[in-house]
C-alpha cells in the first residue's frame, strides 16, 4: 500500500521520488532523468556505449546527492586507463546535474571494465560555504557503475546501499535503497527485521526497460505491492552547467598574464570552451587588459610607493 505524506507528488520527467517502508529502517530513491539526459548528450557526440555508462552515473549521482543534503556539490569522477580516461559527473543540492567525459578510439563491442581499464574512482564533496571539502579515492572495483559505486559505500564504512541504473538515448534512471542505522524508534515486534532482503530481493527482479519506461509511482506500486511504503514530495532535477565569463576570467588570471599575453600573440584571440555544457567563451586583447585591470593598477600603486 502506498501512503503520501501529503498531497504534492506531481509527476515529473525529471524528477526524484523519496520513500520508505514503514516499520523498517530502509529507504529508497527513484530518479529519471529526461530533458536533463538530454541536455548533456545534445552538447557532445558521445559513442552509444559511453552515453549508457554516463547516464547511469549521472542517475547515480542525482541519487547520491539526495541522501547526503548539500549545500554546495557531489563530484563522481572515473579515471581510466582504457579508452575512457575520464568520465565527471556533478550535482548539487537543488540536483541541478552536469557531465562530460573523455575518450579516445573505438568502443563499439566493450564493456565497461575494458572501456575504463585500471583506474581510480574519485568522489568529492565540495561544501562551497567554506566548510572543509571532502575528498575519497579508491581503485575501481566493479564491472559496472552500481558496482563500483556499491563497493565504494561498503568500503568506506557507509550505509548498506544497493544501486539499480539504467540509460539509453532517451533517458537515464536510477533506483537506491539504504538500509539506516538504528534499532531503535520501534515498538517491541513492531520492526520488520527481513524488510531490507525482501525488498533487495524484489528490485533484484527491475528489467532495465521497466526502470526507463514505468513512471515512478507505478514502478513503485509494481515492485512492492505487498510492502506498506510511504511516499515523500517529489523533487525537480534539471541541467545546469555552473561555468561562467567571470569564472573564466578567474581562471585566465590564475595562468598569468604573460601566458594570456603569448596565447594572444600566437592566436588572436584566448578561446575556452567549457567541456560540461559546450559553451564558447572568447577573450581578445582588449577583454584580457580588462581581466588584468586591476592586478596592473596595484603592481603601478606598489612600484609608487
Amino acid at each position: 500500500m502506498l501512503k503520501s505524506r501529503t498531497m504534492k507528488i506531481k509527476p515529473h520527467p525529471d524528477s526524484l521520488q523519496r520513500f520508505l517502508f514503514e516499520q523498517s529502517h530502509v529507504r529508497g530513491e527513484l530518479v529519471h532523468l529526461d530533458a536533463a539526459w538530454r541536455a548533456v548528450l545534445e552538447r557532445h557526440d558521445y559513442p552509444p556505449s559511453l552515453r549508457a555508462v554516463m547516464g547511469e552515473l549521472m542517475a547515480a549521482a542525482v541519487l547520491l546527492a539526495a541522501t547526503l543534503k548539500l549545500k554546495g556539490s557531489l563530484i563522481l569522477q572515473i579515471q581510466g586507463k582504457g579508452p575512457v580516461t575520464l568520465l565527471v559527473v556533478e550535482c548539487d543540492g537543488d540536483l541541478n546535474v552536469r557531465a562530460t567525459a573523455k575518450w579516445q578510439g573505438e568502443l563499439d563491442g566493450i564493456n565497461f571494465a575494458q572501456m575504463v581499464g585500471d583506474g581510480r574512482f574519485v568522489i568529492t564533496l565540495d561544501p562551497r560555504d567554506g566548510g572543509q571539502t571532502y575528498q575519497g579515492i579508491v581503485e575501481l572495483d566493479g564491472d559496472s557503475v552500481a558496482g563500483v559505486l556499491q563497493n565504494y559505500m561498503l568500503r568506506s564504512d557507509q550505509l548498506e546501499t544497493r544501486l539499480w541504473l539504467a540509460a539509453d538515448a532517451r533517458g537515464a534512471a536510477g533506483l537506491l535503497l539504504q538500509k539506516m542505522p538504528g534499532e531503535g524508534g520501534f515498538a517491541p515486534g513492531e520492526q520488520d527485521e527481513d524488510m531490507w532482503q525482501r525488498v533487495t530481493l524484489l528490485t533484484d527482479t527491475l528489467r532495465s526497460e521497466e526502470l526507463l519506461g514505468l513512471p515512478a509511482l507505478e514502478l513503485i506500486r509494481r515492485l512492492y505491492r505487498e510492502e506498506d511504503v510511504r511516499l515523500f514530495d517529489t523533487q525537480q532535477v534539471a541541467f545546469r552547467c555552473s561555468c561562467s565569463r567571470d569564472r573564466v576570467a578567474r581562471m585566465l588570471k590564475m595562468l598569468g598574464w604573460d601566458e594570456v599575453q603569448s596565447v594572444l600573440a600566437e592566436q588572436g584571440m584566448v578561446e575556452v570552451r567549457c567541456e560540461f555544457c559546450n559553451h564558447q567563451y572568447l577573450f581578445d586583447k582588449v577583454d584580457a587588459e580588462q581581466v588584468f585591470a586591476a592586478e596592473v593598477l596595484l603592481d603601478a600603486s606598489a612600484a609608487v610607493h
